[in-house]
């Protein structure tokens, strides 16, 4: 989906039951995750506008993640080669230097929640992914905890090899697919505070 197509699914739809089919229409599970948080209209697009701003923050300091803007939230993904080994569910010492870069970011921006879904290529039996998959979004989730990231804003999520991003008939399509995607949305404290701005009531 181009920009313009996701910008009008939002604004004419909006809702999780709208999210999660377009999501699925597009292959895109992290679409589908932030069109049905998003709330649309003008509060929409204040909320767009300070997610611009830390999408942009993100991008500057955290140059290992690949940032996209996405209706209401951000998408934040990390090839998996970056935060751990082959095969292993233990974060690697280099990536925390990228991981803390990500936490100096997100407490800048407390109202938001963040989904963190872990994602692997094809190789292995489908339960063996699974496994691994919510491994690496429980060790991810465990040190944004630990560096002082509120729980409540972190939901992890296990997607093993069911949502290929990238061809899995290469291996560099097989490395892309072990990843980590960041799932940035609005919590309802912003979407209170942009619908009030919206309306200009105090």
């Amino acid at each position: 989906m181009t920009k313009t197509q996701k910008g009008a699914v939002i604004g004419t739809g909006g809702g999780a039951a709208m999210g999660a089919v377009i999501g699925r229409a597009a292959g895109n599970t992290a679409l589908g995750t932030i069109i049905g948080a998003a709330v649309g209209g003008t509060a929409g697009v204040l909320i767009g506008k300070k997610m611009d701003k830390q999408a942009e923050e993100i991008k500057k300091e955290v140059p290992t993640a690949k940032v996209e803007r996405v209706g209401e939230g951000i998408e934040v993904e990390f090839d998996s080669k970056v935060l751990f080994d082959f095969n292993q569910s233990g974060l690697k010492e280099a990536s925390k230097t990228s991981l803390n870069d990500l936490v100096t970011i997100l407490k800048k921006y407390p109202d938001t929640n963040i989904e963190i879904q872990g994602h692997t290529d094809n190789v292995g039996s489908d339960s063996y992914n699974e496994a691994l998959s919510s491994r690496r979004a429980n060790a991810v989730m465990i040190y944004l905890i630990d560096r002082g990231i509120a729980s409540n804003r972190l939901t992890p999520k296990p997607m093993g090899e069911q949502h290929p991003k990238y061809s899995n008939e290469t291996e560099e399509g097989r490395a892309q697919n072990r990843r980590v995607e960041f799932l940035i949305t609005a919590n309802e404290k912003m979407k209170a505070d942009a619908k009030k701005e919206a309306t200009g009531s105090n």
